[in-house]
């Protein structure tokens, strides 16, 4: 009975060493173009995330299909946002309405309040779409009446190809209110499950 050969040291290496490459060949893919982990960076997403809790992104969603109101998106806002700064500038009774041309390279998260076309404003934290008032309080936001950007009553139309993004804690999240609404292309992809903690294991 023949008996197989033994394999060399430098054989197993190579062979190790081809898998462990094929694995984080298959990981980073992953993560590019299907489902990418993301670990909530601050406090403007409470009560629905906390500091720390993890989620997936569906990164499929924004190449096939169009976001949505009530969507939590991980994105690219304008560069503006390193500043809070908006693109224009525009009375202090609206919320900013076009930012910078620019990328930034930070990655936040927050939630679609309006698409294209939408009319809104702000007032005692809660959003006013297209004249009414939305019933996002018994849903998910945390509102807050007095913060410098909750009452913003003046009314501004959100520019084709673009979208609307603020955080449900509204008097601790800076989104588009300061720094104005993001390219559709700027999106990375749909929030869909939190996986950590496991206490607060989910979808979204």
């Amino acid at each position: 009975m023949a008996r197989g050969s033994k394999q060399s040291p430098a054989g197993s290496l190579i062979e190790l060493v081809s898998i462990v490459a094929v694995a984080l060949g298959l990981a980073l893919g992953i993560q590019a173009f299907l489902v990418k982990p993301f670990r909530i960076p601050s406090e403007s997403m409470v009560p629905t995330l906390a500091v720390g809790q993890r989620v997936l992104v569906d990164r499929v969603t924004t190449r096939f299909g169009e976001p949505e109101r009530g969507d939590v998106m991980v994105f690219k806002p304008p560069r503006g946002a390193d500043d809070n700064a908006c693109g224009v500038r525009h009375p202090d009774a609206s919320p900013c309405p076009k930012g910078t041309d620019d990328r930034s390279d930070m990655n936040f998260i927050k939630r679609v309040v309006a698409l294209e076309g939408d009319r809104i404003a702000i007032r005692r934290g809660r959003v006013i779409l297209n004249g009414e008032l939305q019933n996002e309080e018994e849903k998910f936001i945390r509102r807050d009446p007095g913060c410098a950007t909750c009452n913003l009553p003046e009314e501004i139309t959100i520019p084709k190809d673009t979208v609307y993004m603020m955080g449900d804690n509204r008097g601790e999240s800076a989104d588009s209110r300061e720094w104005g609404p993001v390219p559709e292309e700027w999106l990375i992809g749909k929030a869909r499950v939190t996986y950590w903690p496991p206490g607060r294991v989910g979808t979204l």
